[in-house]
């Protein structure tokens, strides 16, 4: 499956395996394009970087764009982790174990995936704050909209990774989880 494919399941109501953390993944990715887009817009001009460090910004915000892209993907792969775990046997003590073990590991992962998203998502949004003192101000509102969907994408994977957490019985990484939250 390809982001496009991500985004038109985001959008379909009757789908139930693309969600917030893809979403917020999404999101980033568009908050890059549109900081990517004032930063071009804002070359040639004296608003406070020179072209080449608009060009740095811009090479810098579509790296985080693709790395968004593909976190949508991964974001619905690991969210498909925890389904076919939660389908295991579990008519023994074994497969229970297993089953149980196989959700754990799930739920890590479907918290890693929208963890990552939100971290670049919090990257994305001090670029975008960066760049609200120094570019194109007939673009303000281009910029503020990215600078605002960043936003919108830290707390939406924070939220995505809080939801995971339930699934993970191993206190150690949960704090691990909780304690990177709250630095963002």
């Amino acid at each position: 499956m390809n982001y496009k494919e991500i985004f038109d399941l985001i959008l379909d109501e009757n789908d139930f395996t693309v969600g917030g953390g893809s979403s917020s993944a999404i999101v980033g990715a568009m908050a890059s394009g549109l900081m990517g887009m004032v930063a071009n817009l804002s070359k040639g001009k004296d608003y406070g970087y020179s072209d080449k460090e608009y060009d740095d910004i811009i090479k810098e915000l579509n790296e985080a764009k693709v790395k968004f892209l593909q976190g949508a993907v991964e974001d619905n792969k690991a969210y498909m982790l925890i389904v076919n775990a939660y389908k295991l046997p579990k008519s023994t003590e074994d497969e229970k174990e297993i089953r149980k073990k196989a959700i754990q590991n799930a739920g890590i992962e479907a918290a890693k995936v929208p963890l990552s998203n939100a971290l670049l998502n919090k990257k994305v949004n001090e670029i975008g704050k960066k760049l609200l003192e120094k570019s194109n101000p007939a673009c303000i509102t281009d910029l503020q909209a990215g600078v605002d969907l960043s936003y919108i994408g830290i707390n939406m994977g924070k939220s995505n990774v809080k939801a995971n957490l339930p699934l993970i019985k191993d206190e150690k990484i949960v704090n691990e989880f909780e304690e990177q939250i709250k630095n963002l």
